[in-house]
């Protein structure tokens, strides 16, 4: 019986531990984007995020973001050091959730950015 609840609050333990996309936080998005991207592109967070669909963004982040990165690199290229580092990877999910909130489908407009 002790071994089946040392098991069983390792499990719970271990799976609170694992990140999970969910988590993403478009507010923090959107700080990362001004951040880091507002002035290599010269675009506002409004006219920026609505360059895509949901869908549209959904299928550029998949795959740690390599389409994106691939993208943007092209059309800006003072953010392919940025698309290419550690921190990218760090905020992609919340740049991710940011971008699907406000996307070009949708009635939300970032303010402030």
């Amino acid at each position: 019986m002790v071994h089946f609840i040392r098991l069983y609050l390792l499990v719970v333990l271990r799976l609170s531990l694992v990140p999970i996309e969910s988590s993403a936080d478009s507010e923090l998005g959107q700080k990362y984007y001004v951040i880091y991207m507002k002035e290599e592109t010269g675009l506002k967070g409004s006219v920026f995020t609505k360059q895509h669909t949901q869908a549209e963004w959904k299928a550029l982040f998949d795959h740690k973001g390599e389409k994106f990165a691939t993208e943007y690199s092209k059309k800006y290229p003072a953010l392919k050091a940025f698309l290419k580092s550690v921190d990218f990877q760090e905020f992609r999910i919340d740049i991710r959730d940011f971008c699907i909130e406000y996307a070009s489908d949708t009635m939300g407009i970032a303010a402030g950015c």
